[in-house]
């Protein structure tokens, strides 16, 4: 079973910054796109990032400028720099495959708390 270990929350004042992290135990991991998501207190989870194998990325519009989806495959990991951070950001942080493709179980998730 793949599993997928997320790290690099933590609690962050405004307009400070984090690197997210997300260690995954699969083998098709360097032919598989990847995708951020987060969830937060009351809402439904949301796409936040995707990149695909060969490296293209898309973010969504709230945080596009600010954050950067990357991936190193030689570590099966794939990260997200957070920039410029709002209390808006404030959730728990997920990876996994884009919508489109069949999902790993989910992981626990890592929690980010922007507050001053």
């Amino acid at each position: 079973q793949v599993q997928l270990v997320e790290s690099g929350g933590g609690l962050v004042q405004p307009g400070g910054s984090l690197r997210l992290s997300c260690a995954v135990s699969d083998i098709s991991f360097r032919s598989s796109a990847l995708a951020w998501y987060r969830q937060a207190p009351g809402k439904e989870r949301e796409l936040v990032a995707t990149i695909t194998a060969d490296g293209s990325t898309n973010y969504a519009v709230s945080v596009k400028g600010r954050f950067t989806i990357s991936r190193v495959n030689t570590k099966n990991t794939v990260y997200l720099q957070m920039n410029s951070l709002k209390p808006e950001d404030t959730a728990v942080y997920f990876c996994n495959k884009p919508l489109y493709e069949r999902l790993w179980n989910w992981g626990q998730g890592t929690q980010v708390t922007v507050s001053s």
